[in-house]
């Protein structure tokens, strides 16, 4: 896999999860555990996509 198609993999994935986040905001029966592992893999990836397009 290219650098580039592992960054669109990544971006597509932050893009997953920002929508996810979003959604769980409005629901009640969400925890601020799973909340906080959502935000958590979110700023992962975007730290992952800020390295790749610095290096790559």
């Amino acid at each position: 896999m290219s650098i580039r198609e592992h960054l669109t993999e990544l971006e597509r994935r932050h893009a997953t999860l920002e929508r996810e986040l979003e959604t769980a905001k409005h629901h009640p029966s969400m925890d601020e555990i799973e909340l906080g592992n959502l935000k958590r893999q979110k700023l992962k990836l975007k730290d992952e996509i800020s390295r790749l397009r610095v290096t790559g």
